[in-house]
């Protein structure tokens, strides 16, 4: 579908222009920005972890045939949790597949990816949670990049604003004015990333990273708190009854994540209550 829209930033002098969803044409089909920004992170996403997995000795192969079965899989959650939370918004059977339509749920895409990763684990013999912690923070990489794909769109904005960064949409005839929070989370989710691989260090004999599990936690917990204070913004958030979900799984995702960061530290267990192995004296 063919998105025009007009956008404006006054509260930062950016006067108003044109946005349009479809970057490019091939004779009818239409190539969307959303479409290529998504493939982009998903790119960037794999070359993170072929990174951070090389670290551990572990082989890009390997990482390219975990990412065979982590994409689609992610892809088709993403899409299922949408279509499950938003019955009421398709007219047909065929509308369920057309995802180019648009309708991809974050969440879904993490239980999704999260099924592939734990398949794979056991397939390649791989610890979970190591692979965990190395494709924990190329999730945060998608939504940094793929909440530009909601700029594209002109969708994702928040509720009406005054605040200098506000953005205008024109909307029905007239000029609104409303939280971006689209840029909201894309921020947020930079600043998690740099902040977080900062811990988990940038070398691989520069680490603060104590357990396998930790950094996995420590995205779980840095999304969902963002999350729940963003969706709060949001116009178009799914709702089951009263609820608006996502805002409920961030929370959860924060209380769960923080809660056991809390406990393994102070309990002094790793990822699923292991105990810590103690230093012997004199040795490394």
């Amino acid at each position: 579908m063919l998105y025009i829209s007009q956008i404006s930033f006054p509260g930062l002098g950016i006067d108003p222009f044109t946005v349009n969803s479809v970057a490019f044409r091939i004779g009818n089909f239409s190539v969307a920005f959303y479409g290529i920004i998504i493939t982009l992170g998903i790119v960037l996403a794999a070359l993170y972890v072929i990174w951070r997995a090389k670290h551990k000795g572990i082989a890009a192969d390997t990482i390219l045939d975990i990412a065979l079965l982590v994409v689609p899989l992610g892809v088709i959650g993403a899409r299922l949790y949408y279509v499950l939370t938003s019955l009421d918004r398709f007219d047909s059977f065929g509308e369920v597949f057309d995802i180019r339509s648009g309708g991809l749920a974050i969440y879904g895409g993490i239980i999704g990816g999260a099924i592939a990763v734990i398949i794979m684990a056991r397939v390649k013999k791989i610890n979970f949670f190591l692979l965990a912690d190395m494709i924990t923070p190329a999730v945060l990489i998608g939504q940094i990049l793929g909440r530009w794909g909601n700029f594209f769109n002109a969708e994702a904005y928040g509720s009406a604003t005054e605040l200098p960064w506000r953005m205008g949409l024109y909307k029905g005839g007239e000029w609104i004015y409303v939280h971006p929070t689209f840029l909201y989370e894309s921020l947020w989710n930079l600043l998690g990333f740099l902040l977080i691989n900062c811990f988990y260090g940038w070398k691989a004999d520069k680490t603060h990273k104590k357990y396998d599990g930790q950094i996995f936690l420590m995205v779980f917990a840095w999304y969902g708190f963002g999350r729940m204070l963003i969706e709060g913004l949001r116009t178009d958030s799914l709702y089951v009854g009263p609820f608006r979900i996502s805002q409920v799984l961030g929370l959860l995702f924060f209380l769960v994540g923080a809660g056991l960061l809390v406990y393994h530290h102070f309990s002094k267990t790793n990822m699923l209550f292991r105990p810590v192995e103690e230093k012997k004296a004199g040795k490394d």
